[in-house]
């Protein structure tokens, strides 16, 4: 029996439980549209820019933890895209892209809106920096096996994106169903590395010994849900734990041995404690550079320690520091084999009462330090009065995704999060816009959470027609526009180096400071809104939008200033260079100081 390819790839999708697809109209994929019109399994939901189609289906799968689909035109419709694709990448987030590309008897010929600068048919080449694998289709009866590969590949070891580019008339064939039969036979599922017990007996030997151990999380423990795992075996051998800005809701910002986020928006404590551990124990993290302070030796994380990591990708372990063991393992099954065996090696565990009440003494010192400008009236309002008013209304258990300023950096310095895998930051590639497209698919995949993005003017504005997709699917969610009037974050970056702002605030050419009003905009396109007038005004509207059951946009004038911070980032010492600094190493003038730079 044959049958269409657009149909048969849609009842694919359907069989392996798809059941949303984002993408954009366009010529080349009208025959998969015609095919998913058909589908009672799967909802399309259309957006207006692709880039906006692809943050979707990124927080879609943050939250399901499964490879989410982008149907996307040829061209232009890829390129919009990409942006969203590779934030998804360097996060690493399953996707499946499938796009329409030019008629496969046409390559090199110039059809419309074809890429062939350097090879003929070779649009799916602009992805390969950031996808796991780009596939060309070149013979129909292909697709169903490279359909299987994408997702399998999307979803196991590192996840991350995957792109299928298919020529338009490909879709439009008829094939036999047989092609796909393999299929229906091929598990889904693949089964992640698991921590060899005699690794296992090494790594829990190592912790016990140490007289200062450290973990550092990052992203793949709170991907793969290793909270319960992790917060036994910090208790058990009362071990203090640290992370990475991926690395919250990996275990309890209010943990008794959670010690904070470390790196450039860490404070000197965290950065003392990691800086000063024998044993650093790394659990899927890459300790990336705002995290590890550039690599500064000495700063977050020193070469007098000792390191251990453990992660799903093999090329992470050792890349910016040397391990003196390092195993390919799915963190969650590692926590737990490690301490099944710590148990055996010291059944009694090990108890420092005195690092918590370290850690204790600090916590209540840091609220103390922010208390007055939390509570403080004065409007616009501060940032952290913003996110006092949130976390007492917002539930612990609904998500939260930030954007790229003080609603990313102080939220994983400043605000609580309880629950696991309820809080979604924008890491690798720190995209402006994220927060404002991927509350649009974590809604979706979680409909009975409440669901808001904290968000800056800057990341609103640079594509606020989410609005429209919001009201055309009934989408209830809450955008907390942070407003500045300004990219604030790059604001105070310039002004501290050189004295002045330009291009980097939002005004008129008289000067006037100029933003729209976000809350007008809203109510435009069909959205509930509100513009804060006072302080004292946020926390009930705040409330009336997460009860309303309906998308709803607060515009909140903030103040522009910094997120406080005493880490140490090397962007800062090429723009003004310290006497300390020499070609982007930190020199010592004894080797056995450490120091710590601040930035305020």
């Amino acid at each position: 029996m044959k049958k269409l390819l657009s149909h048969q790839l849609i009842d694919y999708l359907e069989r392996r439980g798809i059941k949303h697809v984002f993408g954009l109209c366009g010529h080349t994929v009208i025959a998969l549209l015609d095919a998913l019109e058909k589908s009672e399994k799967i909802k399309f939901v259309s957006v207006r820019h692709e880039q906006i189609a692809a943050t979707a289906a990124d927080g879609y799968a943050r939250v399901t933890k499964k490879a989410s689909v982008v149907f996307t035109h040829l061209g232009p419709g890829l390129t919009n895209a990409t942006t969203g694709v590779a934030n998804a990448a360097l996060d690493s987030i399953p996707m499946v892209v499938i796009a329409g590309d030019v008629p496969s008897y046409y390559y090199g010929k110039h059809p419309h809106q074809e890429v062939n600068m350097h090879c003929d048919g070779a649009q799916y080449d602009i992805y390969k920096p950031f996808v796991k694998r780009a596939w060309r289709l070149d013979s129909p009866e292909l697709l169903p096996e490279i359909l299987d590969k994408a997702f399998r590949l999307a979803e196991s070891g590192r996840p991350g994106p995957v792109l299928i580019s298919i020529p338009m008339d490909m879709f439009s064939r008829e094939i036999e169903t047989s092609h796909f039969k393999r299929t229906y036979y091929n598990s889904h599922f693949t089964a992640k590395p698991a921590l060899a017990e005699k690794t296992a007996i090494e790594i829990a030997k190592i912790l016990i010994k140490a007289k200062r151990p450290l973990i550092h999380i990052g992203g793949q423990a709170v991907f793969n849900d290793a909270t319960e795992e992790l917060t036994e075996l910090v208790e058990f051998l009362d071990i203090p734990i640290t992370r990475s800005l991926m690395g919250q809701g990996g275990i309890s910002d209010k943990h008794p041995l959670h010690v904070g986020m470390t790196g450039f928006w860490g404070t000197n404590f965290v950065n003392e404690i990691s800086s000063n551990a024998d044993v650093v124990f790394g659990v899927g993290t890459r300790f990336a550079e705002a995290d590890s302070s550039s690599w500064y030796n000495g700063i977050t994380f020193s070469d007098k320690s000792k390191f251990i990591q453990i992660d799903l990708d093999p090329i992470e372990i050792g890349r910016n520091y040397p391990v003196t063991l390092g195993a390919v393992a799915d963190p969650k099954q590692a926590l737990k084999i490690i301490l099944k065996v710590a148990k055996e090696l010291k059944p009694e565990g090990i108890d420092r009462p005195e690092l918590r009440k370290k850690i204790a003494d600090y916590k209540a010192n840091f609220k103390k330090s922010n208390k007055a400008i939390s509570e403080d009236n004065r409007f616009p309002m501060a940032p952290q009065r913003i996110l006092k008013d949130v976390r007492e209304v917002f539930p612990e258990d609904g998500l939260i995704f930030t954007d790229v300023g003080w609603n990313k950096n102080g939220v994983a310095q400043q605000f609580d999060i309880i629950k696991p895998s309820t809080i979604f930051h924008p890491g690798g590639l720190a995209t402006m816009g994220f927060g404002s497209a991927a509350v649009l698919g974590a809604k979706l995949a979680a409909p009975d959470k409440k669901v808001i993005t904290l968000i800056g003017d800057g990341g609103f504005g640079a594509n606020p027609s989410v609005l429209a997709t919001a009201v055309e699917e009934n989408i209830p969610i809450v955008w907390v526009v942070m407003n500045n009037n300004a990219f604030g974050t790059i604001a105070g970056l310039e002004s501290s180096h050189y004295n002045h702002t330009f291009g980097t605030m939002f005004k008129t050419p008289n000067g006037e400071p100029y933003n729209p009003e976000w809350a007008e905009v809203a109510k435009a396109y069909g959205i509930k809104a509100k513009k804060i007038t006072s302080a004292d005004e946020f926390k009930d509207a705040f409330k009336e939008a997460l009860d309303s059951n309906k998308p709803y946009l607060l515009d909140v004038p903030m103040e522009n200033i910094p997120v406080p911070t005493d880490g140490i980032w090397n962007i800062n010492d090429i723009y003004t260079p310290k006497d300390n600094v020499k070609e982007g190493r930190l020199m010592y003038g004894d080797a056995e100081k450490s120091f710590h730079v601040s930035t305020k």
